[in-house]
């Protein structure tokens, strides 16, 4: 059809060099001109375009480029006063910091002062301008040969600004992307600290009373000012996921993808797009993740008959979803599991969400991981639940799971959770049980997982099956699953090969408490009446049979 995604493009100037397909966001240049600020904090979750925002907002402003092509036939085009005042009049510095992180502080900041080195070198004409001072130049070649002292490092963004307002008489635009982004990774990496006082002192510098700035726009996920990094900052005004002006500009619209599906001619996926995609709330507006629709999208160019995935799973933060279900201390103070099942099987949930949100504070309580959660896009306002006058606090949201894509990534996370955690457990004290035949024994083990587990499945026969099997793998034992066996396929087999012991089991579900002892009567008869432990042959001298009814997280082994 001749139409290109810029998959894995996030430079506004290079896609339409290229002739890239481009959702026109351009009429937020005109919203943001419209308001009075100096310092304008974006915040939204990742994978919704907020780079390709600013280096769209960067080839607008920048002095130093001709970017009518690039606009051509644009929204923002049609405002020609606008553009006349605006675009390419004034010095533009962008930077983004997602790049900024390493394994301990010394490499993180290092990888800073390499991206200033990048940026200087980009801005070499200054050392030839007659018009910057000589200090500030040789300042400026100790940061692009990366020999500055930290002092000179954390004023650079400052000194930039100085000099180029010198050579341009005119103020400068300064936009940074991803601003959170090390201090996200120094928390995962144990140096928090250390780089929250670079962030802070860089950004002091730069943002705060800062005469040679006209104004400055900045993206990230969490709106960080507990840590003082915009305190002070003359007209501070920040724009989030619970309400702003700009929430059309970030992230696709329902017209937005219609029109990319009709253009394509795909319009036939629409809800399966819409299933899988759709589902977050900026405000009062319904948002799709560009990235996954733009994703999908693509695969169905190539093939019509691709099915859709998740294109978040390996390019976002999910270590924020481990750390959230590691904390067991939380769990049971919270009852957080309860809460994840409510979410898993599609309702919703109210908690107080905390805006001014810092990275070390996130495992401090349960409503600052509910917050992040919320924050970073992993869950979303319901927006359809109606709730009676006095449920809900000013500060509270219902939260949701946004779709399918989001779904399946928390059940396939809290399923190697507890891989991993029944792997790592001692299950000594449940094989002793169930080879010597401690039915009331087994009962109260399996009943006391379940309620450290969360159920994901509706308490489906399924989820059962799986739990058990779960349970009894990486031990040293064999396990089959639904394997033949006489005439017919037992739910488990665990095979004690090295002993010639076996233990054949039948799983039941039950809606009634009283009706366990039954079922797992049942599910013996069944064994027998199958053959199943005929069906293992000689080899195994003890073949002990369990029939297992599960009601809920209550357990009956028999």
């Amino acid at each position: 059809m001749g139409i290109s995604f810029p998959l894995g493009k996030d430079d506004f100037y290079k896609i339409r060099q290229d002739g890239d397909y481009y959702v026109d966001k351009t009429g937020l240049i005109e919203e943001l001109l419209e308001e009075s600020f100096e310092v304008k904090l974006i915040t939204r979750p990742r994978r919704f375009g907020k780079t390709l925002t600013m280096t769209m907002l960067e080839d607008f402003f920048d002095i130093s480029r001709d970017s009518r092509t690039d606009f051509a036939g644009l929204a923002i085009c049609k405002k020609d006063d606008l553009c006349s005042n605006w675009m390419n009049q004034w010095p533009t510095v962008f930077l983004t910091l997602k790049s900024v992180n390493g394994k301990n502080f010394e490499s993180a900041y290092g990888m800073f002062k390499s991206l200033i080195a990048d940026i200087c070198e980009k801005y070499s004409f200054l050392e030839k301008s007659d018009r910057v001072d000589n200090d500030d130049k040789k300042r400026f070649q100790r940061l692009k040969s990366e020999t500055a002292d930290d002092t000179t490092e954390k004023n650079s963004l400052f000194l930039l600004t100085r000099m180029l307002y010198a050579h341009y008489g005119k103020p400068v635009i300064l936009l940074i992307d991803e601003y959170d982004v090390p201090l996200a990774k120094a928390d995962d990496s144990g140096y928090y600290d250390e780089m929250l006082e670079v962030i802070r002192t860089v950004f002091d510098k730069a943002l705060k009373s800062n005469r040679f700035l006209k104004f400055a726009v900045i993206t990230g996920c969490l709106k960080i000012v507990k840590e003082s990094i915009f305190t002070g900052t003359n007209n501070f005004v920040s724009d989030s996921i619970t309400g702003g002006r700009f929430e059309e500009y970030i992230g696709f619209t329902e017209e937005n993808v219609e029109q990319i599906l009709k253009d394509t001619h795909f319009l036939d996926h629409r809800e399966e797009i819409k299933n899988w995609y759709d589902g977050y709330h900026f405000g009062s507006m319904d948002v799709y993740c560009p990235w996954d629709v733009l994703n999908h999208v693509s695969a169905l160019l190539i093939n019509p008959k691709s099915k859709p995935h998740s294109y978040w799973e390996n390019t976002s933060h999910n270590n924020i979803i481990r750390r959230f279900i590691d904390r067991k201390d939380l769990w049971e103070k919270a009852h957080i599991n309860d809460d994840f099942e409510v979410l898993l099987a599609g309702g919703s949930i109210v908690k107080p969400i905390t805006e001014n949100l810092t990275y070390d504070m996130v495992n401090s309580s349960a409503d600052n991981l509910w917050s992040l959660l919320y924050l970073t896009g992993y869950l979303t306002m319901d927006s359809n639940r109606s709730l009676e006058n006095g449920n809900m606090s000013s500060d509270s949201i219902a939260l949701k799971i946004p779709n399918e894509e989001i779904h399946r990534l928390f059940k396939t996370t809290v399923l190697k959770w507890f891989e991993d955690k029944v792997a790592a457990s001692d299950r000594r004290e449940l094989f002793h049980a169930l080879w010597n035949q401690e039915e009331e024994k087994c009962s109260a083990i399996l009943s006391e997982m379940l309620f450290e587990t969360i159920s994901y499945n509706d308490y489906k026969e399924a989820y059962y099956h799986a739990f058990v099997t779960g349970i009894l793998s990486y031990a040293g034992y064999k396990v089959k699953s639904n394997a033949e066996a006489g005439e017919g396929r037992p739910d488990i087999l665990l095979l004690d090969e090295r002993n010639g012991k076996a233990i054949v089991i039948e799983i039941k579900v039950t809606n009634a408490f009283k009706a366990m002892e039954e079922k797992c009567e049942e599910a013996l008869r069944q064994i027998d009446t199958r053959r199943y432990a005929k069906g293992l042959g000689d080899e195994y001298e003890e073949i002990l049979k369990y029939g297992i009814c599960f009601y809920k997280k209550r357990c009956r082994v028999k």
